[in-house]
């Protein structure tokens, strides 16, 4: 696998929920920290949570307590659990190493509708 590829983009009420995956290259995934990034129109691109080889996870203040990313080794997947969602979370959403140079995904985009 060369990219990232996310899935599980929408457009959603305010006060909905959408989980976001994401597929990540497999000779690299499993020593790397990866994490969920989002870039609105207009605005740089914007880190809002990530995740260690071993679990350990952090996010951004605008999304704590709504918004949970998890991993599964073996599938090779990230996911992004988005609950309570805001319109200010509209972006397009892509997943990456935290770290690591790589090639970018195409992203997936969530909408959000008041």
């Amino acid at each position: 696998q060369v990219q990232f590829v996310e899935s599980g983009g929408g457009v959603v009420q305010a006060g909905g929920s959408l989980r976001l995956s994401c597929a990540a290259p497999e000779t690299t995934f499993s020593p790397n920290a990866i994490g969920w990034y989002r870039q609105a129109p207009g605005k740089e691109r914007e880190l809002v949570a990530h995740i260690s080889r071993g679990g350990s996870t952090n996010y951004v203040d605008s999304v704590k307590g709504r918004f949970t990313i998890s991993r599964d080794n073996a599938k090779r997947t990230v996911y992004l659990l988005m609950n309570s969602l805001k319109p200010e979370d509209t972006a397009v959403y892509y997943c990456h190493f935290l770290t690591v140079p790589h090639i970018w995904g195409q992203g997936t985009q969530v909408t959000v509708s008041s």
